[in-house]
C-alpha cells in the first residue's frame, strides 16, 4: 500500500533532527483543525510459474483532520473518499466502493502511537448497511455473500476494526512515538494478528532510519517483519481444514506446503510535524511455485 501526501512547510524546521548524536524523533505536532489529504493505492497480484494473475487495483483518497488535542492524546478523523477500483472481479468493484464516505475516528497517544478506534460501533454499523444494499442489489451474484460476510467479519467487533480495517493508518503511524539513531538497526519478536482467529503470530521485527535529510527536514525509516513460518502454516493448514471445502483434496500436515510471510515498510517523516510525506508498504506471502504480492 503506498501513501503520498504534498506536505507544504517550511524546510527551514526540523526540530525532531538532532544532528549531533545522529538521531531523528517520530512526534505528532498538529493542532485543531489541521488537515492533510492522503492519495492511497492498493495493488495486489499473484505470481503463479512466472506468470501473474488476479490483479486488483485500488485508489482512494483520505482526508486526515486533528479534530481534538489535549496534553496525552489526539482525536483524528481518516474520511475516505473517491474509490476508483480495477479489478477482474466485478464483486469486488462493488465490494470495496461500498467503503466510500466513511469516518473513522482514531486516538493516538501524544506522541502519534495509535491507542484505539474511538468510533468503532459506527463504522461497524455503516458497513452493515452498505454490504444490506449489496446483498439486496447483487444478491443472486456467485461469490457475493461469501465476499459480503468475510467483509461484515472484518468489521464486526473493535478488535476486528482495529487490527484489520485500518491498516492503512497503521502503516502511517507504525514509526510515531520512537527515537531512531541513524544506521542503527533495532531489532526484536513482536505479535502478529492471526487472521484465522487462533493465537498470534509470533514475528520477528528490524527497523533502521536509513536517512536523515536537514535540507528537507525528513527522515526516511525501513522495517521488515518476517512471521514465523511454522505457526502461519499450522494455521493456515487448520483453517482450510476445518472448512472442509477442499475435501480430499487437501493434502495432510506432512505434505502441506510451508508458506512464509514477509512485509516491509518505508517512510518519509516530515521531522518538525510528524506529517508523514510517503510510505509504501509491500507484503509478500510465499508457499512453492505462488507468491502473492
Amino acid at each position: 500500500m503506498t501513501i503520498f501526501v504534498q506536505l507544504l512547510i517550511g524546510s527551514c524546521l526540523y526540530g525532531q533532527i538532532n544532528m549531533q548524536d545522529s538521531t531523528s524523533q517520530v512526534v505528532g505536532y498538529w493542532h485543531i483543525g489541521e488537515t492533510q489529504t492522503l492519495s492511497i493505492t492498493d495493488y495486489k497480484y499473484e505470481v503463479r510459474n512466472g506468470d501473474s494473475t488476479n490483479v486488483h487495483f485500488l485508489k482512494y483518497e483520505v482526508d486526515v483532520t486533528i479534530k481534538d488535542s489535549t496534553e496525552n492524546n489526539y482525536l483524528i478523523e481518516w474520511y475516505y473518499k473517491n474509490y476508483e477500483v480495477e479489478t477482474q472481479n466485478p464483486i469486488i468493484k462493488k465490494v470495496m466502493e461500498s467503503a466510500a464516505d466513511i469516518k473513522v475516528l482514531i486516538k493516538t497517544d501524544a506522541f502519534g502511537s495509535i491507542l484505539e478506534v474511538v468510533n468503532w460501533e459506527e463504522v461497524r454499523d455503516y458497513i452493515k448497511e452498505q454490504t444490506d444494499e449489496l446483498s439486496n442489489e447483487l444478491g443472486d451474484l456467485p461469490g457475493l455473500q461469501d465476499m459480503i460476510t468475510s467483509m461484515i467479519t472484518t468489521y464486526s467487533t473493535k478488535e476486528a476494526i482495529e487490527n484489520n480495517a485500518i491498516k492503512d493508518a497503521m502503516q502511517y503511524y507504525t514509526y510515531h512515538g520512537r527515537l531512531y539513531k541513524l544506521d542503527e538497526e533495532v531489532s526484536g519478536n513482536v505479535k502478529m494478528m492471526n487472521n484465522y482467529g487462533g493465537e498470534p503470530f509470533d514475528s520477528e521485527m528490524t527497523v533502521v532510519l536509513d536517512m536523515i535529510d536537514t535540507e528537507r527536514g525528513e527522515s526516511v525509516i525501513k522495517m521488515k517483519q518476517v512471521i514465523d513460518s511454522k505457526q502461519l502454516t499450522d494455521a493456515t493448514f487448520d483453517y482450510l481444514n476445518n472448512l472442509g471445502i477442499l475435501g480430499n483434496k487437501l493434502p495432510t500436515r506432512e505434505e502441506f506446503p510451508s508458506l512464509s510471510n514477509e512485509i516491509w515498510i518505508g517512510s518519509v517523516v516530515h521531522s518538525f510535524t510528524g506529517w508523514v510525506t510517503y510510505s509504501i508498504e509491500t507484503r509478500e506471502v510465499v508457499t512453492q511455485n505462488h507468491m502473492a504480492i
